[in-house]
């Protein structure tokens, strides 16, 4: 909110100069930092060249924020989308050595049958098309110029895995593997594990000593002061004298003038926290400023109010089992831990092949459930993931699976039972197109391997670098 008033509160005629600016300087100002020989290209594809106007060019249209990209430079972003571009840029070379092409007819064809852009009848309402076009900020051209590109993806796409038909008989596996039904039994684990209250002070006080560096809490002494136009210029509203103060906080202490003195120069109280350690209970906004304790000294919006804080010391401390709630959360890692260690023995004694039946047996007694699923998508009682593992398993096999709220089971294989097939019933012809679609997708892979031989492709890392160093 503060922002969006903070914009209304400059003049346009701030705003007209920033984007006379800025303007020329995204779209060409990088040209000229790469103007000498082969610096102006970030990539190359066989003899194609991918100039670094290409690629701005290409984060301008993604609509991708520029701090966005500052932010996760170490993350490789711009190797992503430069990824991304290298890969538009492939397809279409592929659309143009096939020599695809889509018609004006079927473009405009394409556009009126989107059901966008009709009435509850199904007619073409241009006004509709219009208002689309507004809302999104695109023009006709625009768009028609990326629907266009998108229609020749899917031809070239389709030209490649055209004629894909499988056979009956893998139609046939795939209906099998995929309703066929199965009897499992199991355990729930939970009945095995230690209980919580069980745990001593002394198992406590060694998960402590064992871990103490992972467990060491953060404790933070720091100062802030909330800042909105009654206690700043004293007045309810957001006005531009309001924002001009915090422009000139804001200058303060980029300047290093410390917490004490600004507030002092701008009377303003401040809140003084000693030994704050961070739990979701807190204030909302100590808790912002616990997130942000990498940067001591600064300024941040708070719904309709500024926060300006200083964060005077960061300690350690091993936890304090005389704290009743850092106790229960140390409580709770020791039982998670127990539960690991519980289930990975398990877990290894069945890889290993030292769990059998009798183990099984010996182990439920009373407590063995039985189910029955009546396909790969029953999700009833596991997660689907579980149930997918299942599903993989030979008959009379274990495995540890899940629910959707994490409850962990012993489960064995019992038996399949296959389904009677009739290849006529409008179920199995799902499968056929299932099918059809599995066998298209490996088709494809194919072609991935084969655009990889087709195409020699080579970065100028030392250009990507460059283009890092713009948007540090």
């Amino acid at each position: 909110m503060i922002s969006s008033l903070r914009n209304f509160a400059k003049t346009k005629f701030a705003g007209l100069l920033v984007f006379i600016m800025i303007i020329p300087f995204v779209f060409w100002g990088m040209g000229g930092m790469f103007s000498s020989g082969n610096t102006n290209n970030i990539a190359k594809i066989n003899n194609n060249s991918i100039s670094t106007e290409d690629f701005i060019d290409y984060i301008n249209k993604s609509g991708i924020p520029e701090k966005t990209i500052r932010e996760n430079l170490e993350q490789n972003i711009v190797e992503e989308i430069l990824s991304g571009l290298v890969s538009t840029t492939l397809l279409d070379l592929e659309i143009k050595d096939f020599d695809l092409t889509i018609s004006e007819v079927t473009l405009l064809k394409k556009i009126k049958e989107n059901k966008n852009f009709r009435d509850e009848n199904g007619v073409f309402q241009r006004i509709k098309y219009e208002k689309f076009l507004l809302e999104n900020n695109l023009s006709a051209p625009g768009f028609e110029q990326k629907l266009k590109l998108r229609e020749l993806q899917r031809n070239l796409f389709d030209y490649i895995g055209a004629g894909t038909t499988s056979p009956q008989f893998l139609t046939t596996k795939l209906f099998k593997e995929e309703n066929q039904k199965l009897e499992i039994e199991f355990i729930d684990l939970n009945d095995f594990y230690v209980n919580k209250n069980d745990i001593t002070d002394k198992e406590l006080e060694n998960f402590i000593n064992d871990n103490k560096d992972e467990l060491k809490i953060e404790y933070l002494d720091f100062s802030y002061t909330i800042i909105n136009p009654k206690n700043l210029i004293g007045v309810d509203d957001f006005n531009q004298s309001f924002f001009d103060k915090i422009d000139e906080i804001e200058v303060a202490i980029s300047n290093e003038i410390d917490f004490k003195t600004i507030t002092s120069n701008f009377d303003l109280k401040s809140v003084d926290i000693s030994n704050f350690r961070f739990s979701t209970d807190k204030n909302e906004i100590e808790k912002k400023i616990y997130e942000l304790r990498n940067n001591k000294f600064d300024i941040f919006e708070n719904k309709n109010d500024y926060i300006l804080y200083n964060i005077k010391n960061i300690t350690q401390k091993s936890p304090d089992l005389s704290d009743e709630q850092i106790k229960e959360e140390v409580l709770k890692l020791v039982f998670q831990k127990n539960k690991f260690d519980y289930n990975q023995k398990l877990l290894n004694e069945i890889t290993n092949k030292k769990f059998n039946n009798n183990s099984f047996l010996e182990m439920g007694k009373e407590k063995i459930q039985t189910i029955n699923l009546n396909s790969v998508r029953d999700n009833k009682k596991f997660d689907i993931n579980a149930v997918e593992v299942l599903y993989s398993l030979p008959e009379k096999s274990f495995t540890l699976i899940n629910d959707e709220n994490n409850n962990i089971y012993l489960a064995k294989v019992k038996k399949f039972e296959q389904q009677i097939i009739d290849t006529n019933k409008e179920e199995f012809k799902q499968y056929i197109t299932k099918q059809n679609s599995k066998s298209k997708n490996s088709l494809l892979k194919s072609y991935d391997t084969f655009l990889n031989d087709k195409y020699d492709v080579s970065l100028n890392q030392q250009t990507i670098e460059r283009v890092k160093n713009y948007f540090k």
